[in-house]
């Protein structure tokens, strides 16, 4: 198990990331920004298969809850967003198996994290769509529920009544309506071959029962519609995107051709706000690798628009609206 992290903890050195679209703090405005984290250690990652350090990745991730929440301690920065009464559910990504997958180490960390927080073990669920996609990736299927569970959709079920949001009519995951009370989005940065990106918001595609009917026309609108779902948009609390190993091309599929090591978590609320500056990561990486950006391809997640619409208002796809914080 991860140490806990010193009592002189490494001091919070915070600038805007250096993308192009993101501006500084607008002190002027009384609109509140979007705070998003990038959180970066050099040595977190031990070899480019994946292996990390975990009382690194552990520090890591405290640090950046405390600057996501801007608390004193990473403890009050987890009670900011769970509850000790909470039934927390990690919803990760692990279509891609251990190549590009949530990592067992993260979700780990996250437990030791949330339990320090008063979270109490028994009320933590690690889950996606499939068991299987799950062990591939590494994980163990637990069903006890004297301890932390993590099972797929096959064994948690879907609600029997259909829910419909604008373009989608879809059941939704049993584990997430009526098991958890708190939802933490669990992510890994990643180009996506049909709809462009695929980070917090579409990674709830593995809430549905059909997300294979929602990849017409790049995505969109149908990834801002399934967040939309009222039981989607009123427990997911927090994103933490995995991007110690980030793909720019070729996904959802583990390409190692093309992956590179940012050796970096992304943390935020608000998971428009948070794709917006994972789209912005990946536009940066194709570029310096001499690939045509997203548009070019037919690949631009103008969903992401619309998941920011009037309509929807699932966060802020505004650069000037988003303060992106970087902390080494």
């Amino acid at each position: 198990m991860p140490k806990s992290p010193p009592a002189d903890r490494r001091q919070f050195l915070t600038a805007t990331v250096a993308l192009p679209l993101l501006s500084a703090v607008d002190t002027k405005s009384s609109v509140p920004k979007s705070r998003i984290v990038v959180a970066h250690d050099p040595d977190v990652l031990l070899s480019l298969s994946g292996r990390v350090d975990s009382n690194r990745l552990y520090r890591l991730l405290n640090d950046g809850i405390q600057a996501l929440a801007g608390t004193d301690s990473p403890r009050e920065g987890w009670q900011r967003f769970v509850r000790p009464a909470d039934v927390v559910g990690l919803k990760v990504n692990c279509l891609a198996g251990k190549g590009l997958s949530t990592s067992v180490q993260l979700t780990e960390a996250i437990e030791q994290c949330l339990q320090e927080a008063g979270v109490r073990p028994e009320n933590i669920i690690v889950w996606d769509r499939h068991s299987n996609d799950l062990e591939n990736a590494g994980f163990r299927v637990v069903t006890d529920r004297r301890r932390p569970r993590c099972y797929g959709n096959d064994i948690g079920g879907y609600e029997s009544e259909l829910m419909t949001w604008g373009s989608v009519g879809s059941l939704v995951s049993s584990t997430l309506v009526r098991t958890c009370s708190v939802i933490i989005n669990l992510p890994v940065l990643k180009d996506h071959g049909i709809a462009g990106i695929t980070v917090a918001l579409k990674n709830l595609f593995g809430a549905v029962h059909n997300p294979n009917k929602y990849h017409l026309n790049v995505g969109n609108p149908y990834v801002a519609d399934v967040f939309m779902l009222p039981p989607i948009r009123s427990k997911v609390r927090l994103t933490i995107c995995e991007a110690i190993v980030a793909q720019y091309e070729g996904g959802p599929p583990f390409m190692p051709q093309w992956c590179w090591p940012m050796r970096s978590l992304i943390l935020g609320s608000d998971p428009v706000a948070l794709d917006y500056t994972g789209w912005q990561i990946i536009e940066d990486k194709r570029r310096e690798k001499g690939l045509k950006p997203l548009a070019a391809v037919g690949r631009n997640p103008a969903w992401l628009a619309v998941a920011a619409d009037n309509e929807h208002r699932l966060g802020t796809n505004d650069p000037g609206r988003i303060d992106v914080l970087r902390i080494v």
